[in-house]
């Protein structure tokens, strides 16, 4: 009988503390003001330094704690401004100071990631600081890293690049940049001119990884470089048969026309039918983000079929979505996937977890930030279920939409990687590449 009263009593208790938490996160949703000086950035909007971090309580939120869930969103409605392009270019003019205060120096590096260097090929046009904290979050002093900057990017954003590559010994600016434009071979041809300039460099890198400004990391380096591992030379990316629809993309010639939204120009279908696809090829449809081994890539530069492919390639819709799909399948090439093998979806390849509006509610749960195109801009409730998921990296994150989730996510890699560090006591800090290391 004392047990059982025992047992009602605490079951009170905690019904009580879930009913106070609930209370605490409508008067906190309900009367945000009062809480305003708890909730101001440690740095002033406007300094060009550490960027500001918000007093949050990154761990409660993984945890889904109310309180500090309904905090992160008093931060969230206060719309923080945007760093300009200008405050990074004009914090990289002092190098030092730039790699002190961004804490570059002190990367540490075990020597399981010492003797497995990863190259990044990144797509960018807006939001440097954007970029800046997308390759810190990834940095590692044995890693390589390729910024390539569309033509059309503004002045501002293309002289912070250039700062930042000056700055960080292995980060560089691709060679040849293009003008990209939505849906039209320019884009893979970006992250071609990329890939070219990693094979080039002077650094053994095992895999290659492509990103663009929106994607962050779901993993810290040594987490990366433990499943990579994993592949013993294979690839990761999506690759399915073509739908009637997809199908429409590349069996029709397509011209460049003029478009009435944000993009300038578009793929534009014709009724001019295609040739088949040189050399046989089977077509294969997925994404145009990757994680190839250097094996593959290097096997790609030297392809007569990979070559004929992207010249007939040119004039079909969005070819970066068929392009690395179609080539993993040809028979005999380094890390192949079989024509035979079942179709690999985004969500079974781990390359890039995006969350897609017309599937929340029945393969994943609803988007807690904004929707941009039907693309889900995450928001801080969604940190447990993006860390959890299992994908190495995820798309779209914005600060401007949530700065809560990007600090946090930031602050749980960098935690993770401090325990693994500590864990294998082989760890010292890495310095950077000369200029003449990373070719």
């Amino acid at each position: 009988m004392n047990a059982r009263c025992t047992a009602l009593r605490l079951k009170r208790k905690q019904c009580l503390r879930s009913f106070l938490s609930l209370l605490v996160l409508s008067l906190l949703l309900l009367v945000p003001v009062k809480f305003n000086h708890v909730l101001e950035p440690t740095g002033p909007p406007d300094a060009p330094g550490p960027l500001p971090t918000h007093p949050i309580d990154c761990s409660a939120i993984y945890d889904m704690d109310p309180v500090e869930v309904g905090k992160s969103l008093i931060i969230r409605r206060k719309k923080e401004m945007e760093y300009p392009d200008e405050s990074l270019t004009n914090l990289t003019k002092g190098c030092a100071s730039f790699l002190d205060i961004r804490r570059y120096d002190d990367a540490c590096v075990s020597e399981e990631e010492r003797d497995f260097p990863l190259a990044y090929s990144l797509v960018v046009h807006k939001n440097a600081w954007m970029v800046e904290r997308l390759i810190r979050a990834t940095y590692s002093p044995n890693n390589i890293y390729c910024i390539h900057y569309d033509q059309k990017s503004s002045p501002e954003f293309a002289a912070a690049m250039e700062g930042l590559a000056g700055c960080v010994p292995n980060v560089f600016i691709a060679s040849k940049r293009e003008s990209v434009v939505y849906a039209s071979i320019s884009r893979l041809r970006a992250d071609l001119n990329c890939l070219s300039d990693l094979l080039a460099s002077a650094v053994n890198w095992r895999y290659v990884i492509n990103l663009c400004g929106q994607d962050f990391p779901l993993r810290s380096n040594m987490e990366l470089v433990a499943e990579l591992k994993k592949l013993k030379g294979g690839n990761m990316l999506e690759s399915s048969r073509p739908t009637d629809y997809k199908r429409q993309r590349f069996t029709y010639h397509h011209e460049l026309k003029d478009a009435n939204f944000e993009y300038q120009k578009i793929p534009v279908k014709t009724e001019q039918e295609k040739t088949p696809p040189p050399h046989g090829i089977e077509m294969f449809v997925g994404n145009a983000y990757f994680v190839l081994s250097r094996e593959f890539v290097a096997h790609m530069e030297a392809s007569p079929v990979a070559r004929d492919f992207l010249s007939w390639s040119e004039d079909t819709y969005s070819p970066d979505e068929h392009f690395w799909a179609t080539l993993v399948r040809v028979p005999g090439v380094p890390g192949e996937v079989p024509r035979s093998q079942p179709d690999i979806t985004d969500l079974m390849s781990k390359t890039r977890l995006v969350k897609w509006h017309y599937l929340e509610e029945s393969l994943y749960p609803p988007c807690t930030g904004e929707h941009v195109r039907s693309v889900c801009i995450y928001g801080a409730a969604e940190m447990r279920w993006l860390l959890d998921y299992g994908h190495w990296f995820a798309n779209k994150f914005d600060p401007k939409v949530d700065p809560v989730l990007v600090q946090c996510v930031e602050e749980k890699l960098r935690e993770k990687q401090r325990l693994l560090h500590s864990r294998t006591q082989r760890c010292r800090t890495g310095l950077p590449m000369t200029g003449a290391e990373k070719g």
